[in-house]
């Protein structure tokens, strides 16, 4: 197998998987909200705004499910035809949802996204992979770019649909779906076929008993759950509402956006590429910091001018970057032991329910302050970052006990 093909096809699949994901934010506010009635918003004579809530909110649902399902799920019956599945099924779920749009059907619509968000929740079973099949100093590479590819993709979604909205409202979904069938058969090529499972149990068996949230019954994956929360709520109250914060502050219009997201998805690749690198030190000291100098960036856009805000927007990317680059090639170390794919689940599954988290707390908390949102993400970072360090003293007096028993 060639590593390089390897890693690609598993960046390429995050990547893909979260453009799908965010595809739709540039997209849905005129069909809800510009006051032009259509077949999707006037289902069963609900208001629009609470329509489009449902809209936003459901894809994000299906991935928090998948993020949970899919990585046991390839622990029990292979990474290859877990990957394959999903990708085909997401890139129909793609192509449902450009038909759910050309009719207006608001349930084929909701379906559509709920299934599609379900099966692109592989993202744990593409780090599984890589934690599996790499080692060493490349496995802490190749993390930092998939994680890497990961974020690029909450950013990119709305830039890809920006530009090819212009040659029509479904154009996007059949360039994903697209995208997606070709990273299906460059995962069927890369990937060489796997000892036929011995598992007797049924999908839903293994689904119900093997879910990444029974990680939490052990109390080091509970504190890991408990830290990534806090961490991805502050990050994901960045990332959903500093648009608005340049709306409001430097009055910025979708071009303006447009060009600050590009800057910073520039700065956050770039990192990604020297992030993975080795050092001295304890990991989740490094992390620690690292996520320190994240909360201090979000916390300088809610309180700085246009301009300092700007900045801090930009440079963002460098920290979140490094952070990302350390904590799933740790968990792969420390946790691998439970299954790769159930432990980066949990991770995946974190991320998920955070994205759900902060949406409905912003949506109340911006109807007073744009600012506050942030303020709440810049606080929940650095308290997540002040868990590490207790965590890690709990865990090195863990360690020195075990170490003198007999």
């Amino acid at each position: 197998m060639k590593t390089p093909l390897l890693i690609g096809a598993a960046c390429l699949l995050a990547l893909l998987s979260t453009i799908g994901a965010s595809l739709p934010y540039p997209i849905l506010p005129p069909l809800f909200a510009a006051g032009v009635s259509n077949g999707l918003n006037q289902f069963l004579g609900l208001p629009p705004k609470l329509l489009f809530g449902l809209a936003l909110t459901i894809n994000p649902l299906g991935l928090l499910i998948g993020s949970a399902l899919l990585g046991p799920m390839s622990d029990r019956y292979g990474r290859r035809p877990v990957l394959l599945i999903t990708a085909v099924g997401a890139a129909i779920g793609h192509a449902a949802t450009a038909c759910a749009l050309l009719l207006e059907s608001y349930p084929l619509f909701i379906v559509a996204r709920f299934v599609t968000g379900l099966l692109e929740g592989n993202g744990s079973v593409a780090r599984a992979m890589l934690a599996d099949r790499l080692s060493g100093d490349l496995r802490r590479k190749a993390l930092s770019w998939l994680n890497g590819a990961f974020y690029m993709g909450w950013l990119a979604g709305p830039l890809v649909a920006g530009v090819t909205l212009a040659w029509g409202l479904t154009v996007p979904f059949w360039i994903a779906m697209a995208a997606l069938l070709l990273v299906a058969l460059l995962v069927a090529m890369v990937l060489p076929n796997e000892a036929p499972s011995l598992a007797t149990t049924s999908w839903w068996q293994v689904a119900r008993d093997r879910h990444s949230l029974n990680l939490l019954r052990e109390p080091d994956l509970r504190n890991l759950f408990i830290v990534t929360l806090a961490y991805t709520c502050g990050v994901t109250a960045f990332y959903e509402f500093y648009p608005l914060w340049l709306v409001e502050v430097p009055g910025f219009g979708a071009r303006g956006i447009a060009w600050t997201t590009a800057a910073m998805c520039a700065v956050m690749t770039t990192t990604t590429m020297f992030a993975g690198r080795p050092f001295d030190g304890e990991p989740l000291l490094r992390a620690r910091r690292f996520a320190l100098v994240t909360a201090s960036l979000i916390a300088l856009v809610a309180a700085s001018n246009a301009w300092v805000g700007i900045a801090a927007i930009v440079l963002y990317g460098i920290p979140h970057s490094i952070y990302n680059a350390i904590v799933p090639n740790w968990c792969a170390e420390r946790f691998g032991a439970h299954g790769q794919g159930a432990v980066m689940g949990l991770i995946s599954t974190t991320f998920c329910l955070a994205n759900i988290i902060m949406a409905l707390v912003g949506a109340v908390l911006t109807l007073i302050d744009t600012r506050l949102i942030l303020v709440l993400g810049a606080a929940l970072t650095a308290w997540s970052a002040w868990r590490m360090q207790t965590w890690h003293a709990a865990m090195a007096s863990k360690d020195k006990l075990e170490g003198a028993l007999p």
